[in-house]
């Protein structure tokens, strides 16, 4: 019984937990559901609920103030555009970076590896004016590689990748060097397979942080830029002299679509390369 009631305990705590979580989700679902008048109340469920909103931000019927400044399709397009070509590259840059500290030896290994960590402890914001200058003198404004390019430097994923990779047997990389195998064929028929999880793991991570980035993308685009993205797009929405509350809801609730569906798409991986590392002896 004391098991049984230690057990229940925990449940609820984790219920509990798990709604604080996940409440402004649920809010900001309920609110695309309100009545304008009625948006931004203490309530969280409408009072009656009414799809207007959606069919507003579906077919711009009423969006005629705003619809010029305010284009879904194009935001999300850029989103898209941007987050997928970040988390390619950032996972096969951090990917091969990760075999070559993991299983190559070369002057100054450790020292460049330990160097490259080091930047971990250093503030995110601090890379934001020098960044930004290297972008101005390249004449990258408003242009994906603006949003792209400094982004693909990912410490983490680098540091993840070498100690996923550095748990690979020795003898696996033996036997296909006496094989005859190439660098190229080791890496594609050995490293890849085997870190797969890791590599699912990372290219989440890479999507949700560019899919959500607002800051950067909000500097290196001007307000008229035809490559502002979903974060940046959603703070434009909103009229000369009010916010159009539900209507941003609405667009909110379709942003983190793709988030949704990737996660579920590869939560097998994602749960197994978060877990994996550390039962591998």
């Amino acid at each position: 019984m004391k098991r049984f009631l230690k057990y229940l305990l925990a449940y609820a705590l984790l219920c509990v937990g798990a709604f604080i979580v996940l409440y402004p989700l649920i809010w900001m679902i309920f609110e695309a559901f309100k009545e304008e008048k009625y948006a931004l109340s203490i309530a969280i469920l409408p009072n009656h609920f009414t799809l207007e909103s959606l069919k507003d931000f579906y077919t711009f019927s009423n969006f005629s103030k705003i619809v010029n400044e305010f284009n879904f399709g194009k935001y999300f397009l850029n989103s898209f555009i941007v987050a997928l070509t970040s988390s390619i590259m950032t996972v096969l840059i951090c990917t091969m970076g990760g075999y070559a500290f993991a299983k190559k030896n070369f002057v100054g290994k450790n020292f460049l590896f330990n160097t490259f960590l080091a930047t971990v402890m250093i503030p995110g914001m601090m890379f934001m004016v020098p960044q930004f200058a290297i972008i101005n003198k390249l004449g990258w404004i408003n242009t994906y590689k603006a949003m792209i390019i400094p982004h693909l430097a990912n410490v983490f994923g680098l540091f993840l990748m070498r100690q996923y990779i550095h748990q690979i047997p020795d003898a696996l990389f033996e036997s296909a060097n006496i094989d005859g195998a190439s660098e190229y064929q080791i890496f594609k028929k050995i490293v890849i397979p085997l870190t797969m999880p890791v590599v699912a793991t990372l290219f989440l991570l890479t999507f949700l942080g560019q899919w959500s980035n607002f800051l950067w993308q909000l500097i290196v685009n001007t307000p008229d830029s035809p490559y502002l993205t979903i974060p940046v797009g959603l703070a434009l929405f909103k009229g000369q002299h009010s916010t159009q509350w539900t209507l941003l809801m609405a667009a909110s609730c379709f942003s983190v679509l793709p988030i949704a569906f990737l996660f579920i798409l590869a939560q097998r991986f994602f749960i197994e390369g978060m877990t994996q590392g550390a039962v591998k002896g």
